[in-house]
């Protein structure tokens, strides 16, 4: 029951602070200036993605849980390696696919030329050629691959120490893999959802708005946390799910380069959509037929006392 009391305590926290945040702090601002249109907004926004962090922090200390099995280890031994490897490569295929799935059932909504962001710009009083632009998406999908999971590492820690790093653990000593990721999803999805009101993501001018907003960052949050679980637990550590965090955020809106301005943001063709994720989730699903079927779970990482590793004689939960 410790684990059950210390899962309350920190949601409670991570709920209450984040959530104050966002109705008291930003809400007032986007009613006043817009979504994405403040600076200030934008940068309270980011520093939200610390809450979790320090939660976990705050609830080791307030029920004296202490900080060992923080899942802070480094170790590739093992073939550990394998699963910062899948998450820092992984994410931009799986989104592209996605992408090209969106493009492929709305042809009419590609284009090559860039315009939309080129205008975009243009808004916000930057000039720039369509052969600059060219240059730039080349430049940025790059460093997006090569350098998200580095660039995006501090905040993505932020979230996964919290989310994968201690809502999981404490969920998946009582329930199997399958309704852990599912729970666990559904959790981080509504922790989001004040901001999904207010039109992150999905802007605010759809049918259903903002509650199917709020259930597709949902099943978004449920397919991402299905692959971020995996990889923690199969390296026994939380940093292939920061590594794979910061892979997605930095190339999600990728695909917004070569789209027109009338894309359907709840369908994509950035990963949050729900056709723009079809790739995710399939890897979702996958995931989930292999950890259904195998017999024994490495469960090293679940374990009080044990930072991380395999420990194949543990059944499954």
């Amino acid at each position: 029951m410790k684990d059950i009391k210390r899962l309350i305590v920190y949601l409670a926290l991570t709920f209450a602070v984040t959530w104050s945040l966002e109705f008291f702090v930003v809400k007032p601002i986007v009613a006043e200036q817009g979504y994405g249109k403040s600076i200030v907004a934008q940068g309270i926004v980011a520093a939200m993605m610390f809450v979790p962090a320090l939660c976990v922090l705050a609830t080791r200390l307030i029920t004296r849980e202490g900080f060992k099995n923080s899942r802070l280890s480094v170790n590739f031994s093992g073939g550990r390696w394998k699963s910062c490897v899948a998450a820092w490569l992984l994410p931009p295929v799986l989104c592209t696919l996605g992408a090209v799935a969106y493009f492929l059932i709305y042809p009419e909504q590609f284009d090559a030329s860039h315009s939309y962001i080129i205008r975009q710009s243009a808004e916000m009083g930057v000039t720039i050629t369509p052969e600059q632009m060219e240059q730039k998406v080349i430049l940025d999908i790059i460093v997006a691959v090569i350098m998200a999971p580095l660039l995006n590492v501090v905040t993505c820690f932020g979230e996964e120490w919290g989310w994968r790093g201690y809502m999981m653990p404490k969920l998946r000593k009582r329930i199997k893999f399958i309704p852990a990721v599912f729970i666990g999803g559904l959790i981080w999805g509504l922790w989001h959802a004040p901001l999904i009101a207010m039109g992150h993501n999905y802007g605010t001018e759809y049918a259903g708005a903002p509650w199917l907003g709020i259930a597709m960052m949902c099943l978004f949050c449920i397919v991402l946390g299905t692959l971020f679980t995996w990889w923690t637990e199969r390296a026994g550590s939380v940093w292939p799910a920061v590594i794979g965090h910061g892979a997605v955020n930095g190339f999600a809106a990728a695909p917004m380069y070569f789209v027109t301005d009338n894309n359907q943001a709840l369908l994509g063709p950035t990963a949050a959509g729900l056709i723009g994720c079809s790739a995710l989730f399939i890897a979702a699903v996958v995931v989930m037929i292999l950890q259904s079927r195998l017999k024994r779970e490495y469960a090293g990482s679940l374990q009080d006392g044990d930072c991380g590793g395999h420990n194949p004689s543990e059944t499954t939960k």
